[in-house]
C-alpha cells in the first residue's frame, strides 16, 4: 500500500515512530533520529498539511492524522512499534492508541495533555485558524516563538523552530487547529494503557506545564516522568542530550 505522507525512515531494529507537533515538521526530530538510528528504525512522518505532505483544507480531526500514521506503517510493513509524539503529536499518539493500541509497544508523551478543549479553547483555535488564513504564519510565529522554545534557548534552535513555523502552509495549520478543537478527552484512555510509557516535559513549558505531565504520569499505569530542566515546550530540540538520555533509558527498560 502506498502512502502520501512524506517521511524519513532511518536505521534498523525496533521501529520508533515520532510524531511532530503544530506547526512543525519532521525535521524537529533530527536530534533523536541522529541519536537512535544506530539502534532503532526511526520513522518520522510529516503530518497531512505539514512539511512536504499534501494539504487538506477545511478540518482534519486527530483520527484522520492517526489513520494516516497507520496507513504509512502498513506501507512500510511495520506491525508493532514504539510511538512518541510532542504536543499535538502527543495527542495524535493518544488517538493512535485508542484506534490501534494493540500495535503499540510503548508510548512516549512529550509536552502534551489529554483533556478535551474547553468552549473558550475551541473558539480560540477556530479564531487562530481564521487568522492564519488571513495573515499567514509569520506574525503568529513571531509571537509564540519564545513560548515554543524558552527565551534563553540557543539561537540556532530558535531559528530552526521559527523556520518550521513560517514554512507551514496556513491551510494545513488551520485545518489541524479546527480538528484539534474537537478532540476527545483521553484521560480515561490513559488509565487503560497496558504498555510502558514515558512522560516528558520541559520545566518552563507554559503551554503544557509540569502539572499536566504529573497528572498524565499519575493516570498511566506503567509510566516514568522526566522533567527536562532549562527547556520550554520543545525539550527535544532545546536540550537534546537530556531528552535523548531519558528516551534511551526508557527504551532499555522496555527491552528495545
Amino acid at each position: 500500500m502506498a502512502t502520501f505522507l512524506a517521511y524519513d525512515d532511518k536505521g534498523a531494529g525496533t521501529p520508533l515512530v515520532l510524531i511532530h507537533g503544530h506547526p512543525f515538521d519532521r525535521s524537529m526530530w533530527a536530534p533523536q533520529t541522529a541519536a537512535f538510528a544506530g539502534s532503532h528504525r526511526v520513522i518520522t512522518p510529516d503530518l497531512r498539511g505539514y512539511g512536504a505532505s499534501p494539504v487538506t483544507e477545511g478540518i482534519v480531526p486527530l483520527s484522520m492524522f492517526a489513520e494516516d500514521i497507520a496507513q504509512l506503517l502498513d506501507s512500510l510493513d511495520v506491525d508493532r512499534f514504539v510511538l512518541g509524539g510532542l504536543s499535538m503529536g502527543g495527542q495524535i499518539a493518544m488517538e493512535c492508541y485508542r484506534l490501534f493500541g494493540e500495535r503499540i509497544r510503548g508510548l512516549i508523551l512529550a509536552d502534551t495533555f489529554p483533556t478535551a478543549e474547553t468552549p473558550a479553547g475551541k473558539q480560540g483555535r477556530r479564531d487562530l485558524a481564521d487568522r492564519l488564513l488571513r495573515e499567514g504564519m509569520k506574525g503568529y510565529a513571531d509571537e509564540v516563538l519564545h513560548k515554543m522554545v524558552a527565551p534563553y534557548a540557543e539561537q540556532d534552535v530558535a531559528a530552526h523552530v521559527h523556520r518550521m513555523m513560517t514554512a507551514t502552509n496556513p491551510e494545513g495549520a488551520a485545518a489541524a487547529l479546527r480538528g484539534r478543537a474537537e478532540r476527545p478527552d483521553y484521560r480515561d484512555l490513559l488509565t487503560r494503557v497496558t504498555v510502558p510509557s514515558l512522560v516528558v516535559v520541559g520545566r518552563d513549558d507554559a503551554y503544557t506545564p509540569v502539572c499536566d505531565a504529573e497528572a498524565m504520569h499519575a493516570a498511566l499505569p506503567q509510566s516514568t516522568l522526566k522533567v527536562i530542566e532549562s527547556a520550554a515546550h520543545m525539550p527535544n530540540l532545546e536540550r537534546p542530550a537530556e531528552f535523548n538520555a531519558a528516551l534511551a533509558d526508557y527504551l532499555v527498560r522496555i527491552g528495545d
